[in-house]
């Protein structure tokens, strides 16, 4: 690999899953990237461990109260921020040049708006922020001429099977799912689901509000959104398709039917370090899969009535305006519900759909519109909730 290789770094969402595994990647090619600013919401003693290893110059945490606590702990010179505005500020931050989005849910759009406006490139595991507000992101991403690299394991596998192809002849993404764990379970057993079940993910090692979505099926819903606005591609030609092993992370398919695919072992640090390094690639050494053990395979269609999240989140696709952010709002809410035990598993589409169903839309080209839409999920669902 080239020498020239060297980035200044700020990790949104560094005490969260893609932020460790990201933190994981620098530490081990240090000559390459230099951590400037840490952002992280309550795990003090992770973040303070990882001030300690990667000596930022600013962080970031969720309150005043946190950050008060954190001055005393640390004992050297540091910036330290909170809150929403401290997020933004963060993720603006004039040393570094790439900004990895990860902070989880919702909260993940503004900062990376103020990434993205301020120039930097980003490494976007915050699929959340496309989702919401892809026609904004997508248009201040052309304005500002910054790179939007994707995290996400299926779309960094479509963005490098597009690679040195023509994207005018590209036919359909083929984006793939492991299913969950409740892929082959009668679904007369879904009322019995308690959260412990769903967050035993077989095949990736997630935080748990991934894990539930991955349970819905809602993840894959949103990744398809995702990679509506991230390649351009209608929602009609991104299909989806099971595959237990996550061997295969995506496909895509061109107009003469041939099909390119993206393999590797279920281990995020290969997209992470694709979109560090891009357009080069770090000697990872990961292992490779073992195909003489693996032996076969396996596709499968998904079962959309089993698993409706995944088709409301295709409808809301397909209706845009606001609608994707209000799939996404009434989700987070009747995804913390069922962890909180307030409500069944299969509570969390029946909440959905009623929030898609009762929403008025909005134009989806104003922030405005987009947070007044997610604001108003939330209130509709907290109201609904028992």
């Amino acid at each position: 690999m080239k020498d020239h290789i060297s980035k200044k770094l700020t990790v949104l969402g560094s005490t969260g899953s893609i932020g460790k595994n990201t933190l994981a990647v620098v530490e081990r090619f240090p000559e390459h990237y230099q951590v400037e600013a840490l952002a992280a919401g309550t795990n003090l003693n992770l973040l303070c461990d990882q001030i300690e290893t990667f000596k930022p110059k600013c962080v970031c945490v969720l309150d005043e109260r946190r950050a008060n606590e954190l001055k005393q702990r640390i004992h050297h010179p540091l910036e330290i921020v909170y809150g929403p505005d401290g997020y933004q500020y963060i993720a603006a931050y004039p040393p570094s040049d790439m900004v990895v989005s990860a902070i989880v849910g919702a909260a993940g759009l503004l900062p990376t708006l103020s990434a993205i406006q301020a120039g930097k490139d980003v490494a976007l595991a915050n699929k959340e922020t496309l989702v919401m507000a892809g026609d904004i992101v997508m248009h201040a991403v052309e304005e500002k001429k910054i790179r939007l690299l994707p995290v996400d394991s299926e779309h960094s596998a479509i963005f490098q099977c597009l690679e040195g192809n023509r994207r005018q002849e590209l036919d359909k993404i083929l984006l793939t799912a492991s299913g969950g764990p409740f892929r082959s379970m009668d679904q007369a057993k879904f009322k019995d689901i308690q959260p412990e079940h769903a967050l035993k993910h077989p095949t990736w090692q997630m935080g748990k509000k991934i894990s539930i979505d991955s349970a819905t099926l809602m993840n894959k819903g949103l990744e398809v959104i995702e990679a509506h606005f991230l390649f351009d591609v209608a929602e009609s030609d991104i299909q989806v398709i099971v595959h237990p092993q996550s061997i295969v992370h995506s496909m895509v398919a061109f107009c003469d039917s041939s099909i390119i695919a993206q393999l590797g072992v279920p281990d995020m640090k290969g997209a992470i370090a694709y979109a560090l390094s891009y357009p080069e690639r770090l000697p990872l050494k990961q292992p490779v899969p073992d195909f003489f053990a693996l032996k076969s395979l396996d596709f499968y269609e998904p079962d959309f009535k089993k698993f409706p999240c995944l088709a409301l989140a295709y409808d809301a696709c397909q209706k845009g305006k606001t609608f994707p952010a209000v799939l996404n709002a009434a989700n987070e809410m009747a995804v913390q519900a069922f962890l909180d035990g307030k409500i069944g598993f299969m509570d969390i589409p029946s909440l959905i759909e009623k929030a898609l169903a009762n929403h008025s839309p909005e134009d989806a080209m104003e922030l405005s519109a987009v947070l007044h839409a997610d604001q108003w999920a939330r209130d509709a669902v907290s109201e609904w909730l028992p």
